[in-house]
């Protein structure tokens, strides 16, 4: 539904399809500044078959970004693959008492759903390589339950921290060529602003998700929190990264986007929320800033030139 009422279709049904602009694409990704989904139409996928779990512990993050590395090089694509930091390790260690190794600096849990043999030969692979990076411990398992309780660890991350205080929850996406350099200066913020900072994430596409953990009763460290925030923020563009891959630029990081995408593209992003909500109705006040003069000069030279 447009801003003016209309009903708008999107997409199609065939394989491929290039006609016109990808505006499913656009509306999904708009954070309900364009307009308000009423329907989607999905596509199935076949359920996933006997996973094999596998866990991995390591010394070094340098170790652990090897490991990515070499998933990513092999072409191995396990359904799954997550990692940990030590502030994240010990967190939820505390909560599960699961006896995890506490002074392990990264944790990796990886799944292949391709079933039998293949599942079996693609965590044999990832066995191999993490082994050759320098693992300190590797387990595999294809029992669903203990591949549960394998994955409980990662699943627990965020409420664990959340235990030890208010969080500031990040989703920065950076090259897995990057993670490793990404999680240590994720502990150097930490260091620098004197808080913990745990990062948990999404290591088979680089999404990461640094928690920053503060006492909102102290003004102090309140303030540490959104600094460490945004240098957080600075190290991911730093690394060639986005500062969101998932949840979105929403209110907190409308001061970034423009630093990661430049203002031209800035000036596109304004011109298009202008054409299709000129009222300013939908979601108003996310994604963008208020509009400076230089902002407006900006949109106006696109409309010249349209």
């Amino acid at each position: 539904m447009l801003a003016d009422g209309r009903v708008l279709r999107t997409g199609r049904r065939t394989v491929k399809g290039v006609a016109s602009y990808d505006l499913t694409r656009l509306f999904v990704g708009a954070e309900g500044t364009l307009g308000v989904i009423t329907e989607a139409t999905l596509a199935l996928r076949p359920a996933p078959q006997r996973p094999v779990t596998l866990a991995a512990s390591f010394a070094t993050t340098a170790q652990t970004g090897q490991v990515v590395e070499r998933v990513v090089t092999t072409g191995l694509v396990p359904s799954l693959l997550e990692v940990m930091d030590r502030t994240c390790i010990r967190a939820v260690d505390d909560l599960l008492k699961a006896d995890l190794d506490r002074d392990a600096q990264a944790l990796l849990v990886a799944q292949s759903d391709a079933g039998g043999a293949a599942a079996d030969t693609e965590i044999a692979l990832l066995t191999r390589i993490c082994e050759e990076a320098g693992a300190d411990f590797v387990h595999s398992t294809d029992d669903p339950a203990e591949g549960d309780l394998l994955l409980a660890a990662r699943r627990m991350a965020l409420p664990a921290l959340e235990r030890l205080g208010t969080t500031l929850l990040d989703d920065v996406a950076v090259p897995r060529s990057r993670i490793a350099a990404f999680i240590d200066g994720c502990d150097a913020v930490a260091t620098e602003h004197d808080l913990l900072v745990g990062v948990v994430g999404h290591a088979g596409d680089g999404n990461m998700h640094p928690t920053v953990i503060f006492d909102p009763g102290d003004a102090g460290q309140r303030e540490r929190a959104f600094a460490a925030f945004d240098a957080v923020l600075a190290l991911g563009l730093s690394l060639g990264g986005t500062i969101t891959g998932e949840h979105g630029v929403g209110l907190l990081k409308r001061n970034w986007l423009e630093r990661e995408i430049g203002p031209v593209s800035l000036a596109v992003h304004r011109a298009i929320k202008d054409a299709l909500d000129p009222a300013g109705l939908l979601n108003p006040g996310k994604v963008f800033r208020a509009a400076t003069a230089g902002d407006l000069e900006a949109v106006a030279g696109l409309t010249a030139v349209r």
